[in-house]
């Protein structure tokens, strides 16, 4: 049995010098391409062929050609010297280069945070940073994650994520925002005049209108209206006129300077929503993720100094 275990584990030296020979069919240039003597690949290849007790190329005049068995080995570890090969570089760079694969929510991720990201790039340019989107609560293993923006509800709780350390960043103010064209077609003198209208909903806020009624002590029925699962698209919706919708604020700071959204009635509200910063339990003290909660909090403290925002 431990016979067999060892012939089917080859040296990665021969499989190396065999995976030239195969694609260059040559052994010599197999062994200027591995900076290798002739003989010195020869003797790899030889040697396979004894431990796996097949013959891989038919060697002729002409060089060498591979055999039947040989093609079919050729094709079956191209993969995995592929991923060995991956696997070293990922651990060579490693070794001068932190990375944090960091999950964010999309407007908030290309509104918000892009914008400051060149100041930690500046302060750790030693960490790599990869970006990817993703909404709710996802498997940080399966997916490579390290770090995630998350929205969740607002208070000591916090939202629940197993296994996971959630980091409260800030709480968000919301309004009913809309076209000024459609506002003009739809004047609003009472916020009970909202019921009548088509009102836009955020798939990851399915409260939200709820909790603005109830803020303002108005009973109602809540028109089921399209539903969104990016501010960004229901921002776009708006300005195309197609309803109202309750936007976080500090997401479209420049939809409201350029008067392309204006608020359909002058009342704010903190939603039951929060941001938090997540990272799995195993990964709370690995530096990149500290460093860049460190530095998210300083951001977001700077960040409610300036903003003058009834309720932060």
């Amino acid at each position: 049995m431990r016979e067999l275990s060892r012939k089917l584990l080859p040296s990665t030296s021969a499989l190396a010098a065999f995976d030239s020979v195969a694609r260059l069919g040559s052994f010599s240039l197999a062994a200027e391409e591995l900076s290798l003597t002739q003989g010195a690949i020869s003797r790899q290849v030889s040697g396979l062929e004894e431990q796996l007790d097949t013959l891989l190329f038919d060697r002729t005049s002409r060089g060498v050609v591979l055999t039947s068995a040989g093609a079919d080995f050729a094709r079956a570890i191209a993969g995995a010297l592929s991923q060995i090969r991956s696997a070293s570089l990922h651990a060579m760079t490693k070794r001068h280069s932190d990375q944090l694969n960091l999950a964010i929510l999309p407007t908030f991720g290309t509104r918000w945070l892009m914008p400051r990201i060149p100041g930690f790039v500046a302060q750790h340019p030693q960490i790599t940073l990869n970006f990817a989107t993703r909404i709710g609560v996802f498997d940080f293993d399966r997916d490579g994650i390290d770090m995630a923006i998350h929205v969740g509800p607002s208070g000591v709780n916090g939202p629940e994520w197993p296994g996971a350390e959630c980091t409260f960043l800030m709480d968000e103010m919301v309004a009913p925002v809309c076209s000024p064209a459609f506002l003009a077609a739809h004047p609003v003198s009472h916020a009970e005049d909202l019921l009548r209208l088509p009102l836009l909903h955020m798939a990851s806020r399915p409260g939200g209108w709820k909790h603005w009624f109830e803020s303002l002590r108005i009973a109602g029925s809540i028109s089921e209206g399209m539903r969104f699962e990016q501010f960004g698209s229901v921002a776009q919706a708006c300005i195309a006129g197609l309803g109202v919708a309750l936007m976080p604020l500090f997401l479209i700071d420049s939809e409201l300077a350029s008067g392309q959204l204006v608020e359909a009635f002058p009342h704010q509200v903190r939603s039951p929503s929060a941001y938090y910063a997540v990272a799995p339990m195993s990964k709370a003290d690995f530096r990149p993720v500290a460093a860049f909660r460190a530095w998210l909090l300083e951001e977001v403290g700077r960040y409610r100094e300036k903003e003058e925002v009834v309720g932060w």
